[in-house]
């Protein structure tokens, strides 16, 4: 949604207030869109480590035979981000890979 109202000429701070007041909010939206908005991509929580996390919970469902694609595309995105330079960064710059050229 920050991506998004960036490319479109929209105030991103004004589309972050209509968008966590309703349903659509949550706390990472409340917390890390902000500062994706400021460029601020220091961790709170590493890329690596979500990295880690995400594929110790992939492994885990595939022994219980569960299908997750929803984690398995988070977790290629974030390698993307990884193999970019920011597995330092905090979770909240996966923002760069919508937002810059490709």
């Amino acid at each position: 949604a920050i991506a998004y109202a960036k490319k479109s000429g929209l105030n991103p701070e004004l589309v972050l207030d209509s968008i966590t007041a309703g349903a659509a909010g949550s706390w990472s939206l409340s917390n890390l869109a902000p500062r994706m908005i400021k460029e601020d991509y220091t961790p709170g929580f590493y890329v690596k480590h979500f990295i880690k996390d995400m594929k110790i919970a992939l492994e885990s469902a595939g022994e219980l035979g569960l299908s997750t694609p929803g984690l398995a595309l988070s977790l290629k995105l974030y390698e993307e981000l990884e193999a970019k330079g920011e597995a330092d960064s905090g979770t909240q710059a996966l923002i760069k890979l919508f937002s810059l050229p490709h």
